[in-house]
């Protein structure tokens, strides 16, 4: 099994490409959690994520005919960007294939560090089954995305930076794909400190560690449905699976609701962009996921950054959602003079601001001598929207709530 030492030994070699991370104090999220909330912030690393600390172990540790032959791997997108930057940074070539759907940052990103990508398949499964095509037909090393103990320890180096700078830690909480992360981050803390609790979260559409522990036995879902697509796999490795039933003492999982809304607290109240992936440590926390007490020293790992702007547009929505801060109506008018205006007054008098309106006479949902209206209104909290909503229901409007 992955040892201290392992990690260790990946320092040095991962030092040479990737960066200390910060690790630092949050006051508002101290605040509303009652705990001593301390993130550690990987989303700084170079490349984003902390992929790098483990593409660049494993590459730096080929032959010299491996690396003249190239390297092939699968990704989602940050771990593509990790092999890239250490081969190309190394003089190896590297071939990355990545799901056909991949966030269009993810994959120019992969190409500006030298990587040759290819897409193909729907998620990162099938992006590894044609990884390995290629792979037997033209003779590359594959540089498996987590489940390979030279990744794992590079990953782990993450870990010996906690111990360093939070040495007072009670609970790192990690989040979990494939695993090669926590059981790098869990061997290192555990075997550096003691009475350390390590927390594993996974998406609930991504839950195959949840899932294995249930049944105790390794599992594989059918598929994956989740806005934190850098933790989006099928199934947790094989090296992984043994060390989180070791060293992890609980595993959760958090909706995509919850991770929305950590992501839009995150640049709200600390200015710091994650990525879906990034924000669900932090979702746990927040949460209460799991049990924690008053002034417990929590470190949740912000494990990456990469976040397509068009996808941040969606989350930072269903985030304001989350908060009570944005909520979008449908309502009915009868289509007279003045109709309209009677309405955007009863919203003025309630402090809601409107964002966007449709105004609509000819959907086929509606009467004839009527109109459809559809309202994006910025409002102030959960009792506000209550509040805006029973007063327009008292001024005898019927109001659906479409977010």
């Amino acid at each position: 099994m992955l040892s201290l030492a392992d990690v260790e030994a990946a320092r040095d070699r991962v030092m040479e490409v990737a960066r200390v991370t910060p690790l630092e104090y949050s006051h508002s999220f101290s605040r509303m959690t009652g705990a001593d909330v301390r993130p550690k912030l990987e989303n700084f690393q170079r490349t984003g994520s902390f992929k790098i600390r483990g593409a660049t172990n494993r590459i730096a540790t080929l032959s010299e005919d491996q690396k003249a032959a190239g390297v092939i791997t699968a990704s989602a997108g940050n771990h593509a960007q990790g092999v890239a930057l250490a081969a190309t940074r190394a003089g190896v070539d590297a071939k990355i294939v990545m799901p056909e759907h991949a966030p269009i940052a993810k994959v120019e990103a992969t190409e500006g560090y030298g990587g040759e990508v290819i897409l193909a398949g729907a998620d990162y499964n099938d992006a590894q089954d044609r990884a390995h095509e290629i792979e037997a037909a033209e003779g590359q090393t594959y540089v498996h995305a987590f489940d390979d103990e030279y990744v794992m320890a590079g990953q782990g180096t993450i870990g010996l930076e906690i111990v360093e700078q939070c040495p007072e830690v009670d609970t790192v909480v990690v989040p979990i794909g494939g695993g090669g992360l926590i059981s790098g981050i869990a061997t290192a803390v555990k075997e550096s400190l003691d009475d350390v609790r390590v927390i594993g979260v996974q998406a609930e559409g991504a839950s195959s560690v949840a899932e294995s522990l249930k049944k105790g036995v390794r599992q594989e879902i059918d598929a994956v449905d989740t806005i934190a697509d850098g933790i989006a796999t099928r199934s947790v490795g094989e090296g992984p699976w043994e060390v989180i039933q070791q060293r992890v003492d609980e595993v959760v999982t958090v909706s995509d609701n919850e991770i929305a809304l950590a992501l839009t607290y995150l640049l709200e109240r600390s200015k710091t962009l994650v990525e879906g992936a990034g924000a669900v440590a932090l979702a746990a926390v927040l949460a209460e996921a799991f049990e924690y007490a008053d002034d417990e020293t929590i470190v949740p790992a912000l494990c990456g950054g990469n976040i397509d702007l068009n996808d941040l547009t969606t989350v930072v929505v269903r985030g304001l959602v989350q908060m009570g801060r944005y909520i979008k109506v449908r309502t009915e008018l009868k289509d007279n003079p003045g109709s309209l205006e009677r309405l955007v007054e009863i919203i003025a008098e309630h402090n809601a601001n409107i964002y966007g309106i449709q105004h609509d006479r000819t959907s086929r949902d509606v009467a004839m001598n009527a109109a459809e209206v559809v309202l994006d209104l910025e409002t102030h909290g959960h009792d506000h929207v209550d509040e805006l909503l029973a007063a327009l229901e008292a001024n005898g409007y019927e109001v659906e709530t479409l977010v």
